[in-house]
């Protein structure tokens, strides 16, 4: 047993290894199944908001509101020649009347067009600053006409998405302290577990650090069993929300999504929390060692 320089094989025996064998590695695979879970919901979450923000920044909708069917058509037509003209356009679309027909079916039936339905023009800015400009031009043309900005509409979803967001994130920090805390609770156990062995290691020459080195180990085993157990449950749990959320058919819901970046964010989150678990355990167990000495 050569001590004073590295612990062989047979020394790293002193401490059983088993990975099942304690509550430690299951308490870490859940740390990890749940950080996995709110990680991917925070990154998802946050390309949602990308997503919605580049959708809407410069969306907006006209209605061209008169009773006259006549009037209102002329109308529409004239405010989407004049829009087309103004600086700073992306785009101008002319809703067509079997689409306005199409979404108010479910509501009204397949007559709801007898009923005077404002007229619709889609606009995309290419600078949503041109919006004052959009609505002085619209207003000489059509005074009764009625802008709405998406963004402003949406705004707060938006804000809803980002608190969302930021929740996620604050989760993943608060998991990551209650993960560190049992890995130092774990650490005080083992030491008082194996206070005996620890003593006969003192008298044979053993360091602190030496010592220290052998629950490292052990602890970072258990950290990445753990870790690799609750990535691999968290991941499969992922997967089955996506199918979920894809059957759902929703735009805006299936902007919900991990981009492939994300993923390997994910995938750090294992090892991150290994390398938590193994700093904790390391100056746990070399400040109690101080003490006792």
């Amino acid at each position: 047993m050569n001590l004073p320089f590295a612990f062989t094989r047979a020394d790293r025996q002193l401490l059983p290894e088993g990975r099942a064998a304690g509550p430690m590695p299951w308490v870490i695979a859940i740390m990890v199944f749940l950080t996995v879970l709110a990680a991917a919901a925070g990154l998802a979450l946050a390309g949602s908001a990308r997503a919605l923000g580049d959708q809407i920044a410069g969306r907006v909708t006209i209605q061209i509101v008169e009773a006259d069917r006549v009037a209102r058509e002329a109308q529409a037509e004239a405010v989407a020649r004049r829009v087309r003209a103004l600086p700073g356009i992306a785009d101008v679309r002319r809703v067509p009347d079997a689409e306005i027909a199409n979404l108010l079916e479910p509501w009204l039936g397949s007559g709801g067009l007898e009923l005077p339905v404002p007229a619709l023009v889609d606009v995309d800015l290419a600078n949503p600053a041109q919006l004052r400009n959009l609505k002085t031009a619209v207003a000489r043309i059509a005074p009764s006409a009625r802008i709405d900005a998406h963004a402003q509409a949406l705004a707060p979803l938006r804000d809803l998405i980002g608190t969302l967001r930021w929740l996620s994130l604050g989760l993943v920090f608060l998991m990551g302290v209650a993960t560190a805390a049992c890995v130092v609770l774990a650490a005080r156990a083992a030491l008082n577990t194996h206070h005996e062995t620890i003593d006969v290691l003192h008298l044979l020459g053993a360091t602190d650090i030496q010592i220290a080195r052998l629950f490292q180990r052990r602890i970072a085993l258990d950290a990445l069993f753990g870790g690799g157990l609750g990535f691999a449950a968290g991941t499969l749990m992922i997967l089955v929300l996506a199918g979920r959320i894809g059957a759902v058919g929703s735009e805006l819901v299936g902007s919900v999504q991990l981009a492939p970046a994300s993923w390997l964010a994910l995938i750090a989150v294992p090892v991150a929390g290994a390398l938590l678990a193994t700093a904790a355990a390391r100056l746990t167990v070399e400040r109690a060692l101080r003490r006792i000495l």
